[in-house]
């Protein structure tokens, strides 16, 4: 069974959130769902058990989901993060990418990058008006460098197997000109036998602005999920921190799944 955790601090942001993550599972007979509240006043606790109530019979409504609550009185969110994905042995956390007011983009957007930063399981992020129709195009973005140990293959095939997309392997490299070199040749056969059940198609981009490739790219291909893995390249970084920031949080509806290596 497929375990997949979702953080919630009732603001509209994780309640989209979450909505988009039951709405993406609702065909996944073999998925428990654990809506997560971390509060850190032991007053708060009945509010919040009364929420998450609420919540779940909102979202479990004429589903066949298996949704279960936890709320947990403590002070640091990703060790209590962390500890649930070990107990529960969860394969995915799901949390929105910002806000729109100044107290959601700091606490969840920073939480959000925390918790990629930390490695313990793969995290979905979901732009904040994203809404959840389907997933038939899914991006995935390698540096071609050594891609047999630093693509995690297992990870990633769990999720193409929830929806089977076209699968769209790209590569964003000011160096690419008329053709790609021998040893790009090479990793890319190594990609294609590692996702030959999706029978990927590749991508090679010339251009030095790797952000402002991939949007265009996923505009161009109708991406509905953009996987990226953190450590090849610093993606994550350029969307909370560079100047595309904003464009891509208010703008961009495409989802994006950050899985280490």
């Amino acid at each position: 069974m497929r375990t997949v955790i979702i953080p919630v601090d009732f603001s509209k942001v994780c309640l989209n959130a979450a909505r988009y993550a039951v709405d993406m599972l609702a065909g996944s007979y073999d998925t428990n769902i654990i809506l997560y509240h971390m509060y850190e006043k032991k007053s708060d606790e009945n509010d919040v058990n009364q929420q998450l109530s609420l919540l779940q019979k909102d979202l479990s409504r004429n589903l066949p989901l298996r949704i279960e609550c936890i709320a947990v009185c403590g002070e640091h969110l990703i060790n209590e993060i962390e500890r649930v994905v070990h107990h529960k042995h969860a394969s995915l956390v799901v949390m929105g990418i910002t806000g729109k007011t100044a107290m959601e983009k700091t606490f969840i957007g920073s939480n959000t990058l925390k918790l990629v930063e930390h490695n313990v399981v793969p995290v979905l992020i979901i732009p904040p008006d994203a809404t959840f129709k389907g997933i038939k195009n899914v991006a995935l973005t390698s540096d071609f460098n050594d891609v047999r140990l630093t693509t995690p293959s297992v990870p990633i095939k769990s999720v193409l197997e929830l929806f089977h997309p076209a699968l769209h392997i790209v590569n964003v490299d000011s160096k690419h000109y008329v053709s790609i070199t021998a040893e790009y040749q090479k990793e890319k056969a190594v990609m294609q036998q590692m996702f030959s059940d999706y029978n990927p198609e590749f991508y090679f981009i010339g251009m030095s602005d790797f952000f402002e490739a991939i949007e265009r790219f996923t505009q161009d291909k109708n991406i509905d999920l953009l996987i990226t893995i953190p450590r090849q390249h610093s993606l994550l970084d350029r969307i909370f921190r560079g100047h595309h920031t904003k464009k891509l949080v208010y703008h961009s509806h495409v989802p994006i799944l950050a899985v280490h290596e």
